[in-house]
């Protein structure tokens, strides 16, 4: 069940022990001599991560990047040859852990309540989220060039995301006797819509937990059920 990206939502940089990506905890800056390189790597993409997706692809910053992880500007075109590669790499990784988060909460069960599956969904992906609440806005960046190698990854990525969206709403809708696709594709768009509002609301309230959401959500997904019946 997946989105389209929502306006920028501001945020401080900061995981939920108050450091920013790339800081330790003895307040050194991470990426410094002496760190393997695959650590590196996760370095420069959770700050990558959070840079494109709270700024787009089209503003993000390298300099930043850079200096979040306590790394000069070439070791970023040394490992990932250019910002779009940077992006790429940032996707890719996104991509596949939400996609995982989907399909695992999909294949808890078909419940006989959409309630209960909508919020095993939306629980999964704050979990994902938890310390990467901006990625989900990478996959959904509205500033990738028309046509450009970058917008095609993307669109592919939430085409496999949209495709869950549209299995899970669609199953709703025939629970209940329903089978008008157009029903079920607007369903889908709401859908979509909600998770990238809901996911915006968190960034701008860092002080709820993916625990904390996952209750809300639980509320809410119970107020509307009860409403609509």
């Amino acid at each position: 069940m997946g989105t389209a990206r929502g306006p920028a939502a501001p945020s401080s940089g900061a995981g939920r022990d108050g450091r920013t990506a790339g800081t330790r905890s003895d307040g050194r800056t991470a990426g410094t001599k002496g760190v393997p390189r695959a650590r590196r790597e996760e370095q420069i993409l959770a700050a990558a991560t959070e840079e494109f997706g709270r700024s787009g692809h089209a503003t993000a910053s390298m300099a930043a990047i850079a200096r979040r992880v306590g790394v000069t500007k070439p070791m970023l075109y040394t490992y990932f040859g250019s910002k779009d590669g940077l992006y790429l790499a940032c996707l890719e990784r996104v991509a596949g852990r939400l996609l995982t988060a989907i399909e695992g909460a999909m294949a808890g069960g078909r419940p006989s309540s959409g309630a209960p599956l909508a919020h095993a969904v939306l629980t999964a992906l704050f979990t994902t989220l938890e310390d990467e609440r901006h990625a989900w806005f990478v996959l959904y960046d509205r500033t990738l060039p028309p046509g450009s190698e970058l917008r095609s990854a993307a669109q592919r990525h939430r085409a496999a995301v949209d495709d869950l969206a549209a299995e899970g709403t669609a199953a709703l809708l025939r629970r209940g006797g329903n089978t008008d696709p157009l029903d079920a594709d607007a369903l889908k768009h709401v859908w979509t819509g909600t998770v990238s509002a809901l996911v915006g609301w968190w960034i701008a309230h860092p002080e709820q937990s993916a625990e904390d959401m996952g209750a809300r959500c639980a509320r809410l997904l119970a107020a509307i059920s009860d409403g609509a019946s």
